[in-house]
């Protein structure tokens, strides 16, 4: 019956560790692109229009490390949990 359970729960680890690795490869490019887009906000803030200046403020947080990726994070750390209960009760 373990057996069995450890066979169903193998795509669950699978998806951890990819989405592990993926937001491991995706974090630099998005701390770039919001380094990048946060100065072409405040050029536009400055240059042309202080409501589409704070909207691409907007957008470049929401991509910045303290943004999504780190909503993502913290959501494959419940999954990671999840995943390692489920082991803990297929090895018992």
């Amino acid at each position: 019956m373990k057996t069995i359970l450890r066979i169903l729960t193998a795509p669950v680890s699978l998806l951890v560790w990819l989405c592990a690795v993926l937001i491991e490869r995706t974090a630099f490019l998005f701390q770039i692109a919001s380094a990048v887009l946060g100065l072409l906000a405040l050029l536009v803030l400055f240059t042309t229009s202080v409501k589409n200046g704070l909207i691409l403020l907007g957008i470049a947080l929401a991509i910045s490390p303290v943004g999504l990726p780190l909503l993502a994070a913290k959501l494959l750390g419940g999954l990671q949990r999840v995943n390692l209960a489920i082991k803990e009760f297929t090895r018992s």
